[in-house]
This record gives structure tokens, C-alpha cells and sequence, in this order.
């Protein structure tokens, strides 16, 4: 009896860490389990479903066969062919993994301007805080996917310059976000204590102030990502973003939207597994901002 007394009062004392309390709350929220399980298995099929139906058919994501154009599916093409007779289940999962690669790269850079310029902003504050927050002001009114625009029609169209190009316009939110948790931290005592020992100032920033503001910005970069890859899409769509011969959800939607009469599938594999991915993203960051907001926590 005493030994379970004892048992039940360790377990009582125990407490849980933010993390592992996120995690319970996530847990319980069905949609964004859901929403993750589909990312998973987006992601896997990205990585290698492309290689496993090569491996069966033999055929890439560049490989044309001007005889069997917008054919319908078979079991040598499972969802049919393009335009020029290439294999659209491959060209799909071959997409998915450039559009997820320009999402997940494009979110990274936009972490990386956004943290680094709104901690500083924060951290410093008076002048410097103005100059910078007038400077994310003077971006806000700028129609951001114009310059998107002109940043890929004036220098040669590439992946690297597109993930500078969208991530470039996606860090003022965070900024802001990242802006205010500093504004909340830079006075506490683990930052006095850092200070007194004499650590440099950019050094308490990023080694002491930033990983505390990581809940937000893990909850605004999940839901980032489906924002850049609908971007992506867009440009694609218009023909500035990836170009062909090299597929993603964009190009593929641009090319079945002129044979949609014909074969609509063309355009809806890509268009349905899209909307599935962005639809499971925004669940699953709505889950994070739930499991980490501070205020529902102890609900």
C-alpha cells in the first residue's frame, strides 16, 4: 500500500514539458493527425513512387511516345498519358517532389529572413526597431507576386532563384511574429543572467531568446508551406515558375488544362492531389497552433 502511495505521489510530482504537452494535444485533434498521415504518405510517394513505377512501366518522367497520346488508363500507365504520350502517374509523383521541394526550401528561407530580422528588430528596439518594422511596412504594400514576377522574367528562370524568389516574400508575418515573442522575452531573467556574464548581444539572440520563440514559428512555417506551393503553382501555371520538360502540380495543371476535353484526368490527378496535400498542411498546422498556443494549454 505504501509502495503504491509512493508510486501515485512521483507520479503526481512528474510534470510534462512544453513539448511533450504539445504533443498530447496534437494527438487528440483527429483532423490534424489526419492531415500528417497524408503528408507522410505525400512525401513517401514523392521520394519513391516515382522510382517503383519507372521500375514497372520503364518509362521516366521525360519519356514520350507520340503513339499513345492521351491515352486512357491501362496497366502499363495506371493514369493514362500527356499530350506527348509520357506516363502521367510518374510525371505526378516526379511533380510532387519538385512542388514539395519548392514549398519546404522556399519556407526555409523565409524562417531564415524572418527570424533574423525580427529578432534583431526586437531585441534592439527604439530606432532601429522603427527603421526595420517601417521597412516591413513599405513591403506589405508592395503586390508581392508582381515582384515574383519581375524577379523571374528580368534573370534566368531557375529552382534556386524561385525558392530565393518566393521565400524572399514570405518572412514578414514572421518577422512580426518573431518581433513580438522577443518583446515579451528580451526583460526576463535568463536574458539579465546572459548579460551579466558578458555574452554578446547577437549571441543572446540566437542562442538564448530565439529557440524560445520556436512554437510560433513552427505553427507559421506548417502553414507556410501549402501558401508557396500554391504559389508555385500559380507561376507555373503561367509559365514562370519550374519549366518543362520538368513537371510539378503547376505544370501539370497548365498542360491538362488544354486537353481537359479530351482526357480530363490530366487535369484532375494533379489538381486532387494538390488540393488533398494543402488541405492536410493547413489542417495539420492547425493542430500545432492549437497544441502550442499558451493560452488553450492548460485546457
Amino acid at each position: 500500500m505504501k509502495a503504491k502511495e509512493k508510486r501515485v505521489s512521483t507520479d503526481a510530482v512528474e510534470g510534462a514539458s512544453l513539448w511533450q504537452d504539445a504533443w498530447r494535444r496534437l494527438k487528440r485533434n483527429r483532423l490534424a493527425v489526419i492531415g500528417g498521415i497524408v503528408v507522410a504518405l505525400v512525401v513517401f510517394l514523392a521520394l519513391f513512387g516515382a522510382w517503383f513505377v519507372t521500375k514497372y512501366n520503364g518509362f521516366t518522367y521525360e519519356t514520350q511516345d507520340l503513339t499513345h497520346k492521351l491515352a486512357s488508363p491501362t496497366r502499363l500507365h495506371p493514369l493514362g498519358t500527356d499530350m506527348l504520350g509520357r506516363d502521367l502517374l510518374v510525371r505526378l509523383l516526379y511533380g510532387s517532389r519538385i512542388s514539395l521541394l519548392v514549398g519546404l526550401v522556399s519556407t526555409l528561407v523565409s524562417v531564415l529572413i524572418g527570424v533574423s530580422y525580427g529578432a534583431i528588430a526586437g531585441y534592439f528596439g527604439g530606432r532601429i526597431d522603427e527603421l526595420m518594422m517601417r521597412v516591413v511596412d513599405i513591403l506589405y504594400s508592395l503586390p508581392y507576386i508582381i515582384m515574383v514576377v519581375v524577379l523571374l522574367a528580368v534573370f534566368d528562370r531557375s529552382l534556386l532563384l524561385l525558392f530565393i524568389a518566393l521565400g524572399a516574400i514570405s518572412w514578414l508575418t514572421l518577422a512580426r511574429i518573431v518581433r513580438g515573442q522577443v518583446l515579451s522575452l528580451k526583460n526576463e531573467q535568463f536574458v539579465e543572467a546572459a548579460r551579466a556574464t558578458g555574452v554578446s548581444n547577437l549571441a543572446i539572440i540566437f542562442r538564448h531568446i530565439v529557440p524560445n520563440t520556436l512554437g510560433p514559428v513552427i505553427v507559421y512555417a506548417t502553414l507556410t508551406i501549402p501558401t508557396v506551393i500554391l504559389e508555385e503553382a500559380f507561376l507555373s501555371f503561367l509559365g514562370l515558375g519550374v519549366q518543362p520538360p520538368m513537371p510539378s502540380w503547376g505544370v501539370l495543371a497548365s498542360e491538362g488544362a488544354q486537353a481537359i476535353s479530351v482526357h480530363p484526368l490530366v487535369l484532375i490527378a494533379p489538381a486532387t492531389l494538390m488540393a488533398i496535400t494543402l488541405f492536410s498542411l493547413n489542417f495539420l498546422g492547425d493542430g500545432l497552433r492549437d497544441a502550442l498556443d499558451p493560452q488553450t494549454r492548460k485546457v
